[in-house]
């Protein structure tokens, strides 16, 4: 058993999305081998703090600072759009980097992140999350096509309409007429662990509202369910947007709260800029 005894943390969330926040931008407070199990450990609702991932503060040679962030099984993940925000909001917070506009080096490329700051206290964050790719090898997935958009999924006794996209993490998008008919505890573990992807997929299922807004529940690879996924609703509205069924400009409703974007195109690449809060819950040691 991994003694976390001493272990200096926040806890925060982004629209429900939660996590512990641990400083290691000046030396580590984890061991690096005994990161997965301390993530199961931090993670746990019942035995732990609880948390959807956890996420590290660590120096960077290529940015303001670095991200890592490790989910609930123990497994590291690339990125993540709630936590990015609330990682932001820890750095400034506590001085680590004293800018509005901050680089991230993270496992999915530089993130930067823009910071709205009112009587001195952050509120709003802005973050490119950069292009985004639907071809099949690099979402990745067995797939004859190049790219799966709209494409027929076969899970267990139903046929879903899914597309898939990797915002720097893989992601499946299903378009329901009624998100919350669906039984995403039966269905969302089936795709995440469907044969066709061979590291797992996030899973999302989609309502249309307008062309300007759309309501989504997740399944998280590594995670379950969770109330909200920044980088799930970033291939939401990127998903949307190529089939035509979301404007440029889209609200995002997710159990835990909203995420705003705006989607642009470059180099022949869908991208999107995602906006949202971050809350502070408590900071902690353990004893």
């Amino acid at each position: 058993m991994v003694d976390l005894k001493g272990l200096k943390f926040a806890k925060m969330h982004g629209i429900g999305n939660d996590f512990p926040i641990i400083d290691e931008s000046q030396g580590e407070q984890i061991p690096e081998a005994d990161k997965p199990e301390a993530c199961r450990i931090l993670c746990h609702r019942n035995f732990g703090v609880g948390g959807d991932g956890v996420l590290f503060v660590v120096p960077s040679e290529v940015a303001d600072i670095g991200y890592r962030m490790f989910n609930p099984d123990g497994s590291e993940a690339e990125m993540c759009g709630n936590g990015i925000r609330c990682f932001g909001d820890f750095v400034y917070r506590n001085k680590i980097v004293e800018k509005e506009t901050m680089t991230v080096e993270t496992k999915s490329g530089i993130k930067t992140i823009e910071i709205t700051v009112e009587d001195g206290e952050p509120v709003l964050f802005k973050v490119n999350m950069g292009k985004s790719t639907f071809k099949v090898p690099e979402i990745p997935m067995i797939a004859d096509s190049e790219e799966f958009v709209d494409g027929d999924l076969e899970v267990i006794d139903t046929t879903f309409k899914a597309t898939c996209v990797n915002v720097g993490n893989p992601h499946a998008i299903l378009f329901v007429d009624d998100v919350e008919a669906i039984d995403i505890d039966k269905y969302g573990p089936a795709i995440e662990c469907h044969e066709l992807f061979p590291e797992k997929i996030n899973v999302h299922f989609v309502e249309v509202i307008s062309k300007n807004e759309g309501k989504m529940r997740t399944w998280e690879r590594g995670a379950g369910v969770t109330l909200a996924c920044g980088t799930g609703a970033t291939s939401t509205a990127l998903a949307g947007v190529k089939l035509g069924l979301f404007d440029n400009e889209v609200l995002l409703h997710l159990p835990g709260g909203d995420l705003e974007f705006n989607v642009y195109e470059e180099d022949g690449e869908l991208g999107a800029f995602m906006k949202g809060p971050a809350t502070l819950v408590f900071n902690a040691e353990i004893q």
